[in-house]
């Protein structure tokens, strides 16, 4: 019978020897890695891990997220991470064996993922990791996921370094699998697509390109200038704004006096102070592109409505059935946690549960080294699409496969309903737009 024990609790009855997971330990310890791990055992309190029967040794899964306690992406990681693992208990658990899910909380920081990633290897025995929602703790860590020689499954960061890593010594980091989002490079191609699509249906006839100064950012904002002037699209203005800017003023004064239709940005760390000096000030242009916070369902309460006829990206949102499998892991997400919706982080978490599940079913195993040649193989339908990975020799090896057909993010707009209350109305591709939902013009333009 399953039951919830502390984070950093160790299962009595485990006693099977691990010899992969001894020598690694062993190796660890003369490095001092283990130093690292051991402190972090035992202290991450709320979340546990979910214990299996005493008949077999439990198929253990790691997940890493940010602040799960009060981080909607990181919440959201966990709580759709945990929705995969009870379906696969209450379906007789994978190879025969029950699984279990330990939770490592990386608190958004680099030192820190790493130190939550050599506790759940060393001192958890996961036999898989999945989770990391930034950039700036992926990188960091590739190098611990190719030591460990133990499969990751990205659900989060897009950085195209990690398929990078992949690309320029295989051997050393095949371990590392993105689940979603897309990667840098298909993220910024998709919203050249729905610009080549959309934009002369929606009146923006021509766009101000607004990108903030990080990291994530380096590659969208490369891709965007080397594509823009290949397209139809003209761009009136360019700004990669600093960091941590809050008013949006000076900015905004620029756009309107480019002419632009719409400010179309990149953002996550900027994202509301960019929205609440747009909406409220009833700036003229539209507004619309990669806007993280815009992500969440409860976003336009939140923020008292000023995201309205704000446009967005996602990988999924509440409001489409992207796949056959996208309202059901919505419905069962909002019955468990008190009709709240998932951001994109959750789809993915549940997706990349889901998909080491299949892989390990094919191989029969869930020993990393042999499950590589099962996961590169994948073609497993989710709730963000139909999931495959580019192979050894493809143009982002062991990213998810963007495209129709693949994975295909969804863009939304926030529209007031007849109630209200505000909605993640799709509006791209069309196929997942419901009947008579189309973008809606800001009331003051």
């Amino acid at each position: 019978m399953n039951a919830y024990k502390g984070r950093g609790g160790e299962s009595n009855d485990r006693t099977t020897s691990r010899s992969r997971r001894v020598d690694r330990r062993r190796f660890l310890r003369a490095t001092g890695g283990i130093a690292a791990g051991a402190s972090l055992a035992g202290c991450l309190g709320t979340y546990g891990s979910i214990v299996g029967n005493d008949e077999a040794e439990p198929v253990r899964i790691g997940v890493l997220a940010p602040d799960p306690d009060s981080d909607s992406t990181g919440r959201s990681i966990v709580q759709g991470a945990r929705i995969a693992v009870d379906e696969l208990n209450e379906n007789d658990g994978l190879l025969g064996r029950d699984v279990e899910m330990v939770v490592g909380d990386t608190n958004a920081s680099p030192t820190e993922g790493r130190r939550q990633y050599q506790r759940l290897i060393l001192e958890e025995d996961v036999d898989v990791t999945v989770g990391i929602s930034t950039t700036e703790v992926l990188e960091p860590l590739m190098d611990d996921i190719a030591e460990q020689e133990t499969v990751h499954l990205t659900a989060g960061s897009a950085t195209t370094t990690a398929s990078e890593n992949v690309g320029s010594d295989y051997d050393k980091y095949k371990y590392h699998f993105r689940v979603g989002p897309i990667n840098g490079t298909n993220l910024a191609q998709a919203q050249i697509d729905f610009l080549t699509e959309k934009s002369e249906s929606m009146g923006w006839d021509s766009i101000a390109v607004l990108a903030e100064d990080y990291d994530w950012t380096d590659g969208l904002w490369a891709f965007y200038q080397s594509q823009f002037p290949d397209t139809d699209i003209d761009v009136a203005t360019w700004e990669r704004y600093p960091p941590a800017t809050e008013d949006f003023s000076d900015i905004y004064d620029d756009v309107e006096a480019s002419g632009a239709d719409a400010a179309f940005i990149s953002t996550a760390h900027t994202g509301t102070a960019a929205l609440q000096d747009w909406r409220p000030a009833e700036r003229e242009f539209a507004f619309g592109g990669i806007h993280v916070p815009m992500q969440l369902p409860s976003y336009y309460e939140e923020t008292n409505g000023a995201c309205e006829y704000a446009v967005g990206y996602a990988s999924a949102v509440s409001t489409a059935e992207i796949t056959s499998k996208t309202q059901d892991f919505v419905s069962t997400y909002q019955s468990k946690h008190g009709g709240t919706s998932p951001v994109y982080t959750g789809y993915i978490a549940y997706d990349a549960v889901k998909v080491f599940a299949d892989a390990a079913t094919r191989g029969e195993t869930v020993a990393s080294t042999d499950l590589v040649g099962p996961l590169e193989e994948t073609s497993f339908t989710g709730t963000t699409g139909t999931i495959e990975f580019h192979g050894q020799d493809g143009p982002h090896p062991h990213d998810v496969i963007y495209g129709e057909g693949n994975v295909h993010p969804v863009y939304f707009q926030w529209q007031e309903t007849d109630d209200g209350e505000g909605e993640q109305t799709v509006i791209w591709p069309d196929e997942h737009a419901a009947d008579g939902d189309e973008y809606e013009q800001p009331d003051w333009l």
